[in-house]
């Protein structure tokens, strides 16, 4: 047991916890204490795709609701102050899975190969999934993704993952109508989605395949990473919900997107068009949330939702892409920049942790956390080891309300498109370097007095933007593939 387990007792592999006994509205008489035996649990892991910080209502979105997911926000704790891998899908997701920042992980940037897929995670590469196989977990990923193409050591059935259904390519994955998923490695044709019809949608179909690998497998444990392309562009979903929300009052400022309707791109990565822009969008929030809602409530009825950790969060921050308006719905809250920005806009992101029983309910946390935070968490829950190579530190302790939680001495992000960006978050400073590869600038932000990175404070601060300087240099090793300047 590593020093940042020591609160953990394993008795028979199994790992055990001493929690303090939470009543169904999470109130217990004064001192009361019930001590717990938590054997490993279930873990489903939702990653909704480029949703904003606010595009919740329980964080003040007000043109739509989230009702199912606000729920589970009440049921858990909410981190106001976690961080994305990175501010787009393929790097995030290599954070999260690998336990390491972008200065490090194995995908640093979203790196296409022919016909289909991104450029394979290599197969020995040290995973939360291989992890929890070793631990006799079943591990399972639907949705998106991204890490790896078909037939090479990258796809899901080389990673550790028992099932997949979904899209293996994140650029495919624009497309809400698309001509096939993959099943494992299978490519599986949808018929409906033949030439121009659109009839089987995405979403739907691997919601479906997700509440069945549930119920197939309350009685073992399992581990979920359930990738959601909602609400990531193209603006699309079945009539029904789309006409739910067109005529509102809320979207009056409607306006449309000529997007991509026939030719090459045409279900292959070009945005479809769309007339209601600002109905679709917050159409595509409900029925994640739906989904969301779908999810706890299957583990209610199997009996299960008790020994279940529920994890809710998004990959990176808003798009601009398909027509979207994030302005229009505030999608940020205070924060600016979106979606390939490294400031808090396009990297703070929501996360709801539900476990009954343990996550006192109702809470919110102000510990500053990331992505790569995930993977030992994980090891903690269970009674693993941390791998050594890692960047991220438990949250357990936060979540527990036990032991001594550990703090980041700083957070790293780097970006690997448009010359190249950093960023560097030290307690409430924020370092952001734009034009990396023309050595620009350095900014310097005060978050507690300035969330909204508006006053750039690098000139009155020399020192400590030569510190951050320094931190960005060598937080880093350089990568044959993603090479940064």
């Amino acid at each position: 047991m590593n020093e940042k387990g020591k609160y953990w007792s394993l008795k028979s592999s199994m790992a055990a916890l001493t929690v303090i006994s939470l009543s169904s509205c999470g109130a217990i008489g004064e001192n009361e204490q019930v001590a717990k035996k938590v054997d490993k649990p279930n873990v489903i892991f939702i990653l909704a795709d480029d949703l904003g910080y606010a595009d919740l209502s329980c964080l003040g979105q007000t043109k739509f609701s989230t009702p199912n997911i606000d729920r589970l926000a009440s049921q858990g704790m909410m981190f106001t102050q976690h961080y994305s891998g990175s501010s787009v899908s393929a790097p995030s997701r290599s954070c999260l899975i690998t336990g390491q920042h972008t200065g490090h992980t194995v995908i640093r940037g979203n790196k296409e190969l022919p016909v289909e897929g991104q450029h394979p995670m290599p197969s020995d590469t040290y995973t939360v999934f291989q992890m929890l196989k070793d631990n006799d977990y079943k591990t399972s990923v639907f949705g998106k993704w991204g890490l790896g193409a078909p037939d090479t050591e990258g796809a899901p059935q080389n990673q550790n993952v028992d099932v997949f259904f979904g899209y293996n390519c994140q650029r495919q994955a624009h497309n809400y109508y698309p001509y096939h998923l993959w099943h494992n490695g299978e490519k599986i044709m949808l018929d409906g989605n033949k030439d121009k019809n659109e009839t089987d949608y995405a979403p739907d179909l691997i919601h479906k395949e997700a509440l069945d690998f549930i119920k197939e497998n309350k009685d073992t444990t399992f581990f979920m990473w359930y990738t959601s392309v909602l609400p990531h562009a193209e603006l699309k979903v079945p009539e029904k919900e789309l006409m739910a929300f067109v005529g509102r009052s809320e979207y009056e400022e409607e306006r449309s997107y000529a997007g991509c309707d026939e030719g090459l791109y045409y279900k292959n990565g070009g945005y479809g068009s769309q007339q209601y822009t600002h109905a679709a969008f917050a159409a595509m929030v409900s029925v994640l949330d739906k989904q969301v809602g779908e999810i706890c409530a299957t583990l209610d009825s199997l009996g299960i939702a008790e020994n279940t950790i529920v994890v809710f969060t998004s990959d990176n921050g808003p798009h601009l892409e398909g027509g979207a308006d994030p302005d229009f719905f505030n999608s940020n809250g205070d924060f600016r920049g979106y979606k390939r920005d490294l400031y808090e806009g396009g990297i703070r992101v929501p996360m709801i942790v539900r476990w009954n029983g343990v996550v006192e309910e109702n809470t919110k946390s102000d510990h500053i956390s990331a992505f790569w935070d995930f993977l030992p968490t994980m090891a903690d829950i269970i009674g693993a080891e941390h791998p050594k190579d890692i960047d991220g530190i438990s949250f357990l302790p936060e979540l527990t309300k036990s032991g001594v939680q550990e703090k980041h001495d700083y957070l790293y992000w780097e970006f690997h498109e448009e010359n190249g960006r950093q960023a560097i978050r030290q307690g409430d400073w924020k370092a952001v370097k734009y034009d990396v590869h023309n050595d620009g600038k350095i900014e310097l932000y005060n978050l507690k007095d300035d969330v909204s990175e508006e006053v750039d404070v690098a000139g009155a601060y020399p020192d400590k933007v030569a510190e951050m300087d320094s931190l960005m240099k060598s937080s880093r090793v350089d990568s044959e593939l993603f090479h940064f300047k």
